[in-house]
Order: C-alpha cells, then structure tokens, then sequence
C-alpha cells in the first residue's frame, strides 16, 4: 500500500505543477492582444492551456481524495480538510462565476468585425480577470498549505 501511496503522491505533485501552472498565466496571455485578431488567438491559445487545467485539477482532486481513502487520518488534518474545502471552492467557481463572466467575453470575440479592440470588451475582460485573479488565491493558499500543513 506504500508504493501506491507514493505513486498518488507523484502524480498529486505533478498534476499540480501540469494544472495549476498554467493556470497562473491564463490572464497574462489574454492581456498581450492588441487587436482583435490578436485577442482572438490569444483566448485560443488561453483555451488549449485550459484544457491542462482542467485534467491536472480532476487529476489533484482524484489522487488527493485516495491519498485521504488510504489514509484516513488525512481527513481530521486542518491542513488537508481545508485545503479540500477551498479547492472545491475554486472547482465550484468554474461554471458559478467563471462561465457567466466569460461568456460575454466569447460573445464579443464572436461577433464583433473588424480589428479595433471594442471599448466595451475592457470592463468585460476586467470582471473576469478579477474572478480569476480571486480563484488563483485560493489556490496558491491551497499551495501554501500542501507545503506547511501548519495545522
């Protein structure tokens, strides 16, 4: 049962480094577009690099919740109870806030002609970074307490 523990705990550690990095730079790629053509490309490039998140993130949550079904005393750890609790926060955050922010965004991107970057993109764009900004917190507080288990 060693073995499989530290095989979970090597793919848990991977899938961290896979999901969540991208994850950190999902904005920054959008923000370099000038244009509209540019703008476009870069959500393109910003979906294909979600799609890591979101296999690295299913794969976290899998291999920490039989991290914690092989040892069970994970569960009455503050570190890992609240750690889970947050990352389902920020799972719960995709389609609850993440969707409804993005989705004007793709609107947008769709129907919009011509290369001028439209004015009303900018408030749009900054309400979901804002969201996204709020969800890479909580993960790097997730980070911090996989690292410390301070409690």
């Amino acid at each position: 049962m060693d073995v499989i523990y530290q095989v979970l705990v090597f793919i848990h550690i991977f899938s961290a480094i896979l999901g969540m990095g991208p994850g950190f730079i999902l904005t920054t790629v959008v923000k370099s577009g000038d244009t509209m053509t540019e703008l476009r490309h870069s959500y393109a490039i910003r979906h294909r690099l979600h799609i890591f998140v979101m296999i690295g993130g299913i794969l976290l949550l899998v291999t920490g919740l039989l991290m914690g079904a092989i040892n069970p005393y994970l569960f009455k750890m503050g570190w890992y109870v609240t750690s889970l609790l947050l990352f389902l926060v920020a799972l719960a955050m995709g389609p609850f806030a993440l969707t409804p922010k993005s989705k004007p965004v793709k609107a947008l991107l769709e129907s919009h002609q011509g290369d001028d970057i439209p004015a009303e993109y900018y408030p749009l764009a900054k309400a979901l970074f804002r969201v996204e900004h709020i969800e890479n917190t909580i993960f790097l507080i997730v980070i911090a307490l996989m690292i410390l288990k301070p409690f």
